[in-house]
C-alpha cells in the first residue's frame, strides 16, 4: 500500500478548537504492530486548558517544533496523558521539551511500555488533587489494552483513545483496509471498539459495562476520539449506540 492510507483530517499538527479550552491535534498517519501484522492509523491528540491556565495533553502526537510552537501559547503544558496500554509512544519527547510537564499513564503501562517512559502517576478512578472538579475519569480494564476515558465537566466533553474507532470509509483510501475496517466494526457511522478488543474485555465486562454506565450517567454532549470522526453532538445516544455490545 503506498502512500497515507487515509485521507487526512487537514491541517495537521495544529490545535483547532472543539469547545472554550479544549482543542484537538490532528496528527500524522502511524503504523501500529499487533500480531505481526502492521496496520495504519490517524492519530489525534486533545488538549484541555484547565482553571488556572494549566493545560492537560491527551495522548500526544508525534512531536514536531511547529506543533510546540502552536501548543505553548495555549498555556503551560503541564500534564501528559498516556491514557492506554497502546498510547504512550510520543510522551518521552513531550517530556523531553517541557521537563516540568508530570507524566499519567494508565495502569499497567509502568510494566508493558516498549520504550522508556518516564511516569511520574499512575492513573486510577480517581482524578488526581491537579484536575479534580475539571476532569472526571474511569478505568476500563481489558487484556488486550486497559484505557482511562476522561470527562471535562464545564464542555461536557468525553476524551476516549481506542474504545471507539470510527473510521469514514470515504477517507480509507485502500478497499482491502475498507473491508477489513468494516468487518472489524470500525467505520462510520456505526463506529465501536474493534472486534478483538471487544472479545479480549469478555473476562472483564462487568466491569466494562459499569464503567460504560458511568460515562453515560456523565451524559457527554459530544465525544472526542483518536481514530476517525469524532461525534461534535448527541454524545451520550452515540456511547449508548457504539457499547451497546456490552449494555
Amino acid at each position: 500500500m503506498n502512500g497515507a492510507a487515509f485521507e487526512p483530517y487537514v491541517p495537521l499538527n495544529v490545535p483547532k478548537p472543539v469547545c472554550d479550552d479544549v482543542w484537538i491535534v490532528d496528527g500524522p498517519e502511524i503504523r501500529f504492530s499487533k500480531f505481526g501484522l502492521s496496520a495504519p492509523f490517524p492519530t489525534r491528540m486533545t488538549v484541555v486548558r484547565l482553571p488556572g491556565g494549566d493545560l492537560w495533553l491527551h495522548s500526544p502526537t508525534e512531536p514536531a517544533e511547529k506543533l510546540f510552537a502552536r501548543v505553548a501559547p495555549l498555556g503551560r503544558v503541564r500534564f501528559l496523558i498516556a491514557p492506554n496500554t497502546l498510547h504512550y509512544w510520543w510522551v518521552l519527547e513531550w517530556k523531553d521539551r517541557f521537563p516540568e510537564a508530570e507524566v499519567y499513564a494508565a495502569p499497567r503501562l509502568d510494566k508493558s511500555a516498549k520504550r522508556k517512559l518516564p511516569i511520574d502517576h499512575m492513573l486510577t478512578d480517581t482524578p488526581p488533587p491537579a484536575w479534580s472538579g475539571a476532569i472526571d475519569q474511569a478505568v476500563v480494564p481489558g487484556d488486550l489494552l486497559t484505557e482511562v476515558v476522561f470527562f471535562h465537566r464545564a464542555s461536557r466533553t468525553l476524551v476516549l483513545t481506542d474504545l471507539i474507532e470510527n473510521f469514514e470509509p470515504e477517507r480509507i483510501r485502500h478497499w482491502f483496509l475498507r473491508q477489513i475496517s468494516r468487518f472489524g466494526g470500525v467505520t462510520d457511522p456505526d463506529g465501536s471498539a474493534p472486534i478483538d478488543m471487544r472479545l479480549s474485555f469478555w473476562r472483564h465486562r462487568a466491569l466494562v459495562r459499569r464503567a460504560v454506565e458511568t460515562m453515560l450517567a456523565w451524559n457527554p454532549e459530544r465525544v472526542v476520539l483518536a481514530h476517525g470522526r469524532w461525534y461534535e453532538r448527541n454524545g451520550t445516544a452515540e456511547l449508548r449506540r457504539a457499547f451497546r455490545w456490552v449494555l
